[in-house]
């Protein structure tokens, strides 16, 4: 008599099982291959093994009303990658790349936030800086669930959506973002967001130190630092 197995895990990371039979044997799935034109070579890559990261794309970085704004910052050059970012997002779902939001998103409590940084965000302690609200909205700078940590109200979310919090500029650290994409078999990243020569770089750095494919998407990634940040 057959027994049904069933699935266990996310795949291509994933067991079929039931009563008597463990199957680890993770069957291959379709390739999915394209090729890009970059600045510096041809790439030939799996849109299978493919993810993008869209980094820091929230109130606090972009809008007028967020904390970089208060803080006196031009924030035009960060609403740049909004309509590029739109399109590309549309058409990688369409392929089923998954789209993983990255975000600042500190706990209220600010427990795992060490005085160190602390003090790069507000080296007087008299300013605003992580946790402290801000003067038009009330909303705590960078705290998940906040209006300042919130994406963009411009750039389209979807339900199957990936959304990781992070705690530091990069990504990587003190966060889960390794284990997903290693669950879901993804190799290549597409880097996305801002600021390139902060977050975008920092995440960007631990991705390649981990053994990932690095793309930097240059329309869609932007800094409100001086020109030589992004030069360099």
């Amino acid at each position: 008599m057959n027994q049904s197995l069933y699935t266990l895990g996310i795949a291509p990371n994933a067991w079929t099982v039931n009563e008597a039979i463990a199957d680890l044997t993770r069957p291959c799935l379709t390739p999915q291959p394209i090729t890009l034109t970059t600045e510096t070579k041809t790439l030939r890559l799996d849109l299978l093994k493919s993810a993008i990261l869209v980094i820091d794309m929230q109130n606090d970085f972009c809008h007028p009303d967020g904390w970089l704004a208060h803080l006196g910052v031009d924030v035009t050059p960060n609403r740049e990658p909004i309509y590029p970012l739109n399109s590309l997002l549309a058409k990688l779902r369409s392929a089923n790349v998954p789209v993983i939001w990255v975000n600042w998103g500190n706990r209220p409590d600010l427990l795992n936030i060490s005085p160190g940084l602390l003090h790069v965000y507000n080296p007087t302690g008299q300013g605003i800086g992580l946790g402290d609200p801000l003067p038009k909205r009330n909303a705590k700078v960078l705290i998940k669930d906040s209006w300042a940590a919130a994406v963009l109200d411009e750039l389209e979310q979807k339900p199957k959506d990936i959304w990781v919090d992070k705690y530091r500029m990069s990504g990587f650290w003190d966060t889960p973002l390794d284990t997903i994409l290693r669950n879901l078999g993804k190799t290549t990243l597409f880097f996305t967001g801002v600021n390139i020569d902060q977050c975008v770089m920092a995440t960007l750095q631990d991705a390649n130190f981990l053994g990932y494919d690095c793309i930097l998407v240059k329309d869609c990634a932007a800094t409100t630092s001086p020109d030589y940040c992004r030069q360099a």
